[in-house]
């Protein structure tokens, strides 16, 4: 069997069932996971109705037969993955509910629940307790794949680069396909081989059947291709998708990223509109809010800030601990103050590259440059062409007056994706038009 060479892998799932699936980038030169942050192979739009079909037949087998262990794991991770299809966070405590019941009615060897459980927590971004239940359930079965991938992403926001690649290399063992192709593919992009992560999308896409499967790929492609500059062969693959799979909520926030990239402001507020009215998530809040700050519309950019400040305090209420979106949100729009309480806090938990660069660039607008250096570095260790890592430390080392290592950057940062953030990369241009 062929092994992948392995670095790190990539962000984490989300959902019972999503362990079987793969990632969901952040939006473009963002480097911002989403809180639904994984994507199952598959699925299709907000409130997939073989989903709720799903999880009606389960709770009525379970009312008759309320003793079946491996139904309430079922249901359980079918809560998950409601949640993440429909933004609704709500679904969580049900989804617990089930999978602690699950694991109270057949305590050994349950890797089902186990699994479940490690998804759910990675989805309340509770990432030492899903490594736990990933560990539990890997040793109560070294066969059950879907267990390496909850590991994998547990270990990855948690910091642990081998741990993570070790996971990685586990799945791709045993489970070669769409999912552990696709962590591949993240990960060799992390690392600058762009071309070698490319390869592995086309064997993903290869090797899948199903057209929902086929959208998934098309997408990661396109968001390969998205976060490499390379606009106009994003739009075409976003379209793709949509083409195979209509109801594919990401691939249509993507067309809305590359629309705005390439100039087309009302097609991108319009698929940013729809896909938010799909699936509300945080991610696409922000990335139309800031679409509409940079039209110089602030009431319309505001709506979306408020709203993503609900959805935050929604998720929160259900028991989802996300200081990296808000502190992200904080830095650029709100208290920068507040955002580096909360980014310390998220370091805290985890030290993986979205956090330093986050903290970094949090830091940088209290004015702490000398601390903000050193994370902002640590965020490009690992070598990802990633254009927002960039901007941030060459904005960074120009506050510091590093100007040939600032001009360096900032340059680097537009030649990877001139357009990767409507607000920030007219301010690279910017910067970077003075330092010359």
């Amino acid at each position: 069997m062929r092994r992948l060479p392995l670095l790190i892998t990539t962000i984490a799932l989300c959902g019972g069932l999503a362990a079987l699936g793969a990632l969901d980038r952040g939006g473009p030169g963002s480097a911002r996971p989403s809180t639904a942050a994984a994507r199952r192979p598959g699925a299709a739009a907000a409130g997939d109705s073989s989903l709720a079909k799903a999880i009606s037949a389960d709770q009525q087998r379970l009312r008759q037969r309320p003793d079946d262990a491996a139904g309430w794991a079922r249901l359980g991770a079918e809560y998950v993955e409601q949640a993440r299809l429909t933004a609704d966070p709500s679904y969580y405590p049900k989804a617990d509910e089930a999978l602690n019941r699950s694991l109270a009615l057949a305590p050994q060897a349950n890797a089902d629940a186990l699994t479940g459980l490690g998804a759910l927590a990675n989805a309340r971004h509770l990432f030492d307790r899903a490594r736990d239940f990933a560990d539990r359930a890997v040793a109560a079965s070294p066969a059950h794949w879907p267990a390496y991938a909850v590991l994998a992403d547990a270990r990855t926001q948690l910091g642990d680069d081998a741990g993570a690649t070790e996971a990685v290399q586990q799945l791709l063992d045993r489970r070669p396909g769409t999912a552990s192709f696709t962590r591949a593919a993240y990960d060799l992009e992390q690392h600058g081989r762009t071309d070698d992560a490319r390869a592995a999308l086309r064997q993903a896409l290869d090797g899948a059947y199903d057209p929902a499967d086929k959208a998934f790929c098309r997408y990661q492609i396109a968001e390969l291709d998205r976060n490499s500059g390379r606009t106009q062969d994003a739009l075409t693959g976003y379209r793709q998708a949509l083409d195979t799979n209509p109801g594919y909520t990401p691939a249509l926030a993507g067309r809305a990223r590359a629309e705005a990239g390439l100039g087309l402001a009302e097609d991108a507020v319009r698929d940013y509109t729809a896909a938010i009215a799909a699936v509300p998530l945080p991610q696409y809040l922000l990335e139309l809010g800031e679409l509409q700050e940079s039209l110089d519309h602030p009431d319309q950019a505001r709506a979306q800030y408020r709203l993503l400040t609900a959805e935050q305090q929604l998720a929160t209420a259900n028991g989802v601990v996300d200081d990296l979106t808000l502190g992200q949100y904080q830095a650029d729009h709100g208290d920068p103050a507040e955002a580096v309480r909360l980014l310390r806090a998220e370091w805290a938990r985890r030290q993986n590259v979205l956090v330093a660069d986050a903290l970094a660039w949090a830091l940088h607008r209290t004015g702490a440059d000398t601390e903000a250096l050193g994370l902002a570095r640590r965020a490009r260790a690992h070598g990802w062409h990633n254009a927002l890592f960039d901007y941030h430390l060459g904005e960074i080392e120009h506050a510091l007056g590093r100007t040939d290592d600032a001009r360096t950057h900032l340059a680097e940062a537009l030649a990877t994706d001139p357009a990767f953030n409507p607000l920030q990369a007219p301010r690279a241009r910017g910067t970077l038009a003075a330092l010359h």
